[in-house]
């Protein structure tokens, strides 16, 4: 028996040793298990919050577009257009006559819409609170209707200026289509329809103003050019706009058709000039709509 106790006795520590060093590393495991699930859940918290961040976004974006394609229905449902007086209707405008000493400005701007530019000038206009008049080239807003979008959603005025941009002469088929097709598309993109036209480089003898003034539409020339197109510097951009300007003068400027980044950069310091000189700044139809009322007002008086 002393020969067996010796054996067993041994074993027994053995047996007691490896039993307290399973229940040690299962101890520990335990304790670097949570520690590992804990690593492995901090992405998918991340992961969980990115999601979340992206879905907010998308519905945003979602509603957004739901609320400007509910806008643009219902423009096309009434068929918007800008209340004009019929004596504008197929007559040429170079600036509004008016005798009461308002001293208000129409800005206007060309060629667009267009890439940085357009929303530059959309940013500034908005910063001032000031509504503008642009006149678009129709495969620009093909193009970029987005940017023609957010023009009309800013409260601007939108007019033709044809398809192309040509100058040369065009028959009446072609000038029928360079602005019937252009007003169409302007229609389609934003439900506004318009009745405003400038003809490119203000040229009246190509076809295409003689086909805005029979079809009914206002051409609206310019008082005070800023020659913009030939990009000068910016002092002389300021300088040629206010060497005509005065009230119920209308601006010709450019945000599309080239670099206009001399019109963006002088875009602040003449609005801020026009501001001090104690204009108010008017879109097109404001301005025809206050002419109208004034002789409407001296005819009374007769």
């Amino acid at each position: 028996m002393e020969n067996s106790k010796s054996f067993f006795w041994p074993q027994g520590i053995l047996i007691a040793l490896v039993a307290l060093f399973g229940t040690f590393s299962l101890g520990l495991m335990m304790l670097v298990k949570p520690n590992a699930s804990d690593a492995q859940s901090q992405p998918s918290i991340s992961e969980t919050t990115v999601s979340a961040q992206a879905g907010t976004q998308q519905r945003i974006e979602s509603l957004k577009a739901t609320m400007l394609t509910s806008w643009q229905q219902q423009a096309q449902a009434k068929g918007m257009a800008y209340p004009l007086p019929d004596s504008f209707l197929g007559a040429t405008i170079k600036e509004a006559k008016l005798t009461q000493g308002q001293k208000v400005i129409a800005l206007t701007f060309d060629d667009g819409p267009w890439p940085e530019s357009t929303a530059q000038v959309l940013d500034i206009l908005k910063k001032n609170d000031i509504k503008a008049t642009f006149f678009v080239v129709g495969q620009n807003v093909k193009n970029f209707p987005d940017l023609l979008k957010r023009v009309v959603a800013d409260g601007h005025i939108v007019a033709n200026h044809t398809w192309h941009h040509w100058y040369h002469f065009m028959n009446p088929q072609t000038a029928a289509y360079e602005i019937d097709h252009t007003t169409d598309i302007i229609f389609k993109t934003t439900g506004v329809k318009t009745n405003l036209f400038r003809p490119p480089g203000g040229i009246m003898h190509n076809g295409v103003a003689n086909y805005a003034k029979n079809s009914k539409y206002a051409l609206i020339m310019w008082s005070s050019d800023s020659m913009d197109y030939s990009r000068p510097s910016v002092p002389r951009l300021i300088n040629n706009v206010f060497r005509e300007a005065k009230p119920g003068g209308i601006v010709l400027m450019h945000d599309g058709g080239g670099n206009r980044s001399q019109t963006v950069e002088a875009l602040p310091t003449i609005i801020a000039r026009f501001k001090k000189e104690g204009y108010s700044f008017v879109t097109i139809p404001e301005l025809l709509e206050m002419q109208d009322k004034e002789q409407k007002l001296i005819a009374n008086k007769k």
